[in-house]
């Protein structure tokens, strides 16, 4: 008897060959070049962190100063810094500095739509 939720390996696998040589090629026309689906893997691998994710819901939430961030986070200042320029670095965040502060916001629509969604397919 099968665990609840384990797929048996069997149903992961086609039984038999069964090539489709216009969707093959159709698909493989279709598809971005390698550098941008590398450029992609390195998104999702930066946006895999659990700080980086927090930061990120916070930023989704409102625009906020790095002092704003480590109240919320519960974190020291250096260590939500860190984590800034990583984004920053990785263009999902952008600062603008205001008088004596630096205030965060997401890069653009596309993150807090990542952001969003990533949530939303979570709970549901």
């Amino acid at each position: 008897m099968n665990k609840p939720g384990i797929i048996e390996r069997e149903a992961e696998l086609c039984q038999q060959r069964c090539d489709h040589p216009d969707v093959v090629d159709e698909v493989r026309c279709s598809m971005p070049a390698e550098p941008l689906q590398q450029d992609v893997a390195q998104l999702f691998k930066v946006l895999g962190d659990h700080t980086r994710i927090r930061i990120l819901n916070a930023l989704y939430r409102s625009e906020l100063c790095v002092c704003d961030l480590t109240s919320i986070l519960g974190m020291n200042q250096s260590a939500v810094s860190h984590q800034l320029r990583v984004l920053r670095d990785a263009k999902i965040v952008r600062s603008q500095k205001q008088g004596k502060n630096v205030i965060y916001s997401l890069d653009d629509i596309h993150i807090a739509e990542l952001i969003r969604i990533g949530f939303e397919h979570v709970v549901e």
